[in-house]
């Protein structure tokens, strides 16, 4: 579900009195907060709201995405806001269905491209820092303990701090035009270890870990960047990461079904 908070085309047109929208269409993507896609006679944009506090996020967002336009990343940019609401260009292209080789490579000359940049973005808090693995493994160990028991290990998960990481681009965080990738919703990101952030990418596009698809995308990684990821440490890492999204689905969720389809995937 893309939308918990309704809003209406003639409330947003006097939040935004400078735009004239035409037409408001909200999302079905997304589980943490609100998404509706705006258009006037021209082009389109995206409307959010934060279902959670994110105030420090989003100023830290905002810097990182104006940053990002001048490194030739395929990223939105923030336009203005009003109250709780906050407005975006919205980025062209369609959310793949399936997962096809030239994804995985644009996928990793975005990613490549990303962590070349982003070692000079200091002003985010570690990645890590915004969960409390260890109450939601308290929860984990009380409700669903046969889970526990694969997922006790993340007590002692830690990141190395290598830069800004997205650390969520799953599919729903990106459209394809052609060749080229588009990446939004970086309000979550942090300062963290790159292996980290290629392989939560690869668990979402690439569920069934399929080696020519892990291979395509180091290839194509390490021809583009100067920190070269060797297969075996990104194979633990998949684990790792496959580990910490089943954690993170579970305490959402309260249940364990889409826990189960992450862990299945490493």
């Amino acid at each position: 579900m893309g939308v918990k908070t309704a809003i209406s085309l003639k409330e947003v047109n006097l939040l935004f009195p400078g735009y004239n929208f035409t037409h408001i269409e909200p999302t079905t993507n997304g589980i943490m907060d609100t998404t509706y896609i705006l258009k006037d006679n021209r082009t389109a944009f995206i409307l959010k709201k934060y279902e959670r506090d994110v105030s420090q996020k989003v100023c830290i967002e905002k810097e990182l995405l104006k940053y990002l336009a001048t490194c030739n990343c395929n990223t939105p940019r923030f336009l203005t806001q009003n109250k709780e609401w906050y407005l975006y260009t919205k980025l062209q292209g369609e959310m793949p269905k399936s997962t096809q080789l030239f994804h995985i490579q644009a996928l990793a000359r975005f990613v490549s491209t990303l962590h070349k940049v982003s070692k000079a973005f200091t002003k985010s808090a570690p990645f890590l820092q915004q969960y409390d693995i260890n109450l939601m493994l308290t929860f984990v160990k009380k409700h669903h303990f046969y889970y526990y028991k694969k997922l006790s290990s993340l007590q002692k998960f830690h990141l190395k701090q290598e830069g800004f990481i997205h650390g969520d681009i799953f599919k729903d965080n990106t459209l394809f035009k052609g060749n080229s990738i588009a990446v939004f919703d970086f309000i979550d990101g942090g300062v963290g270890e790159f292996s980290f952030d290629i392989a939560v990418a690869l668990l979402a596009f690439n569920p069934k870990n399929r080696p020519l698809h892990v291979k395509s995308f180091l290839k194509t990684y390490n021809q583009n960047s100067r920190q070269k990821i060797p297969l075996k440490q990104l194979q633990k890492q998949i684990k790792t990461a496959a580990k910490f999204y089943a954690l993170l689905r579970i305490n959402h969720d309260k249940k364990t079904k889409r826990a189960k389809e992450m862990y299945n995937a490493s």
